[in-house]
């Protein structure tokens, strides 16, 4: 039962006030994971769709965009500091490298005695070792700092549940939970509802102070978005429902297959999620995963832990269900705090199986385990080289554009629309406004009223028509695309 798991004693001080059993390990998995991020992710990356949106809202000097409905202010935030200090974005992936290698130190530090510092090592080998884990360590984007801000807030959760003598777990709990939703509130509710019916279903974590703690973290983290609900939306009802419009309706869609297409590193959204299936090979792991969670819960009910796998499998079940079941898109970054949160009990399992046999078989269990892991960091790194590149060709079309938009007149004060105008926008300094869709901010009234005063552009999609507005814009090619071949753009008169 939940109840009887027996907690570990408290580890050993040495002079020093540092816990016995060195966290070295952690440290080293860490530095590795930042250190990949800076050789093979960091250089050569410029902004995407969605980080150019986080960061303009915090960037001196620049317009910000459009902030929709279903964004949250966690990613403005953790970017400030540096965005108040450069516009650099090769400083802007250093410095995410840096915190994420720390977020990923202190999300497994914090379990430290709830599991043997080796079995969190090989979760964070695990976990950090995913090319998806990679890919978005240095980006401004919110999943994975949900990915290790969820795994802190189990892990101390189960401390503050298991032992009612460890105040600081509650303290960290409210900072885990309040960073989760932060981030994006809804996310943050997934994630808590196991926590919340384990504190009122078992009776040795029946107390009050643990539930307050679970809701004042809500409370704390999703403040600032419910603040924004009233003051931009009417409420927080409306505001839902604006973001489940964006969302494309908040209903049963089964996107498991959506999940795997994106398995392979060759689009960060798939939406609408209409390429084939290519690679099935890059999703093997993903078919292991709740086979190895699952040894790992067994492994650990055997051992009279059961809690340590089992609310962490739950919570990563619970913050996937959404992705999985109720929106009709896909994109690799959506899971991550599920793999996080799997991590653990399946380096449990990994672990366990040296111990369960017999001991002339050990060695060969370990190979056989070193191999396989071996073998899925290395494939993982193969994918990786291919989703940077392809994220690096699309995300550096928007700086091309720029480029061309600079030397066709158009420098700030200048205002974009069209489709690519919030990127676009970004990299050239420019304003960028909408007429139609989710993001729409502006009109086309407005846009003229602009362009007595300042440069407009409009950028067009191939086979595409400018609206009526623009029939009479001077139109220019852009040449030299990756992957937005055929794109034009349309220079209002000056």
């Amino acid at each position: 039962m939940l109840s009887a798991v027996p907690i570990p004693p408290r580890p050993r001080l040495t002079r020093a006030g540092v816990a016995a059993g060195s966290t070295l390990p952690l440290v080293a998995v860490a530095l590795a994971f930042t250190l990949s991020q800076l050789l093979f992710v960091a250089p050569g990356l410029h902004l995407g769709w969605d980080e150019s949106v986080y960061v303009s809202q915090v960037a001196p000097h620049l317009p910000s965009a459009y902030f929709s409905a279903p964004r949250a202010r966690g990613v403005p935030v953790l970017v400030a500091p540096l965005a108040i200090l450069t516009s650099s974005t090769l400083a802007l992936r250093i410095y995410l490298a840096v915190l994420s290698g720390g977020a990923l130190f202190l999300a497994l530090w914090v379990w430290r005695r709830l599991r043997p510092v080796p079995v969190l090592a090989l979760a964070g080998v695990l976990f950090a070792g995913l090319w998806v884990t990679q890919l978005y360590g240095p980006q401004a984007m919110p999943n994975l700092w949900v990915a290790f801000a969820g795994l802190a807030a189990v892990g101390c959760f189960l401390r503050a549940a298991q032992d009612r003598a460890d105040r600081s777990a509650l303290l960290q709990l409210t900072c885990a939970l309040a960073s989760v939703a932060l981030f994006r509130p809804s996310d943050a509710v997934w994630l808590t509802l196991p926590m919340a019916a384990a504190t009122l279903l078992v009776p040795h974590w029946r107390r009050p102070a643990l539930l307050a703690v679970i809701v004042a973290g809500l409370a704390l983290g999703g403040a600032p978005w419910v603040i924004e609900a009233y003051a931009s939306y009417g409420g927080i009802a409306a505001r839902l429902n604006r973001s489940s419009a964006i969302e494309g309706g908040i209903g049963w869609h089964l996107a498991v297959g959506d999940i795997l297409r994106t398995m392979d590193g060759g689009t960060m959204l798939c939406r609408p999620c209409t390429r084939a299936w290519q690679h099935p090979g890059a999703a093997v792991w993903w078919f292991v995963l709740p086979l190895a969670a699952a040894g790992g819960v067994l492994a650990a009910a055997r051992a009279r832990r059961l809690a340590t796998a089992l609310i962490p499998v739950l919570c990563g079940l619970s913050v996937a269900l959404p992705y999985l079941l109720l929106i009709d898109y896909a994109a690799p970054r959506f899971l991550l705090p599920a793999y996080a949160l799997a991590a653990v009990p399946v380096a449990d399992c990994a672990l366990t199986l040296t111990t369960s046999v017999r001991p002339s078989l050990r060695p060969a269990t370990l190979a056989l385990i070193a191999t396989l892991v071996t073998a899925q960091t290395v494939s993982q790194y193969v994918l990786l080289t291919h989703a940077v590149q392809v994220s690096a060709a699309g995300n550096g079309d928007y700086t091309r554009i720029a480029a061309d938009l600079r030397t066709l007149g158009v420098r700030p004060p200048c205002l974009l629309t069209g489709r690519l105008a919030t990127p676009v926008g970004y990299e050239a300094r420019c304003a960028s406004g909408q007429t139609a869709g989710h993001n729409r901010n502006t009109t086309r009234t407005a846009i003229l009223q602009t362009a007595r005063g300042e440069p407009v552009a409009l950028l067009v999609r191939p086979r595409h028509r400018p609206p009526a507005y623009a029939r009479t814009w001077t139109p220019h090619p852009l040449p030299g695309l990756r992957s937005h071949h055929g794109y034009r753009v349309y220079l209002s008169p000056r």
